[in-house]
């Protein structure tokens, strides 16, 4: 018994120095190397300062700007994470119902059939950076009148900002973020 319990020791810390030290610094290291901004992310700046990051959604809820994705860790890089419940939850069919609510009050031009689903489901990381073209286009009229800005100068600025699938895979996205960097800067 005495020798189970000393090996189970010595196999525990072995893999706590393994898995919890030396794995963890080795790939650090390696991102120092090769991964862009030396593992630190890319960063998105405006005016020289840091506003934020490439792959890192982020919260916006103001009716002047372009909403995002929800997110479950309420965009908390430090904790990732989807809700694990499935489709047929009671829970989670009240927090989506809760968020078409919500986006039906601050749009009320819109059909509760016409919302895109990536603006009332969360993606599995929590943090998705992007939306659909058509979660950008049906949030046009709401920043329109918040705004006082031309419909039309909008939607270019959308179609501006959509990106292509690379090599065809994919569907296209717009990143939240850089457009909601160029609808400050849209005189």
């Amino acid at each position: 018994m005495k020798t189970h319990l000393i090996t189970g020791l010595k196999i525990t810390v072995a893999t706590i120095i393994l898995f919890g030290a030396i794995y963890p610094l080795m790939i650090t290291g390696i991102a120092r190397v090769i991964a862009p901004n030396g593992g630190r992310g890319e960063e998105v700046k405006k005016n020289g300062r840091v506003v934020g990051f490439e792959l890192i959604g982020q919260k916006f809820d103001d009716d002047k700007y372009f909403n995002g994705r929800p997110s479950v860790v309420d965009y908390n890089a430090a904790g990732t994470g989807g809700s694990n419940k499935g489709p047929t939850n009671p829970d989670y069919l009240a927090q989506v119902q809760a968020r078409v609510d919500t986006f039906l009050v601050h749009n009320p031009a819109i059909k509760k059939s016409q919302i895109p689903v990536d603006l009332i489901t969360a993606s599995g990381g929590g943090l998705d950076p992007h939306i659909s073209p058509a979660a950008a286009r049906i949030q046009i009229q709401r920043i329109a009148g918040v705004r006082h800005l031309d419909v039309a100068k909008l939607e270019a600025l959308v179609e501006a900002h959509v990106e292509k699938p690379i090599l065809g895979m994919g569907t296209s996205r717009v990143h939240v973020l850089h457009l909601n960097i160029a609808l400050d800067e849209l005189k």
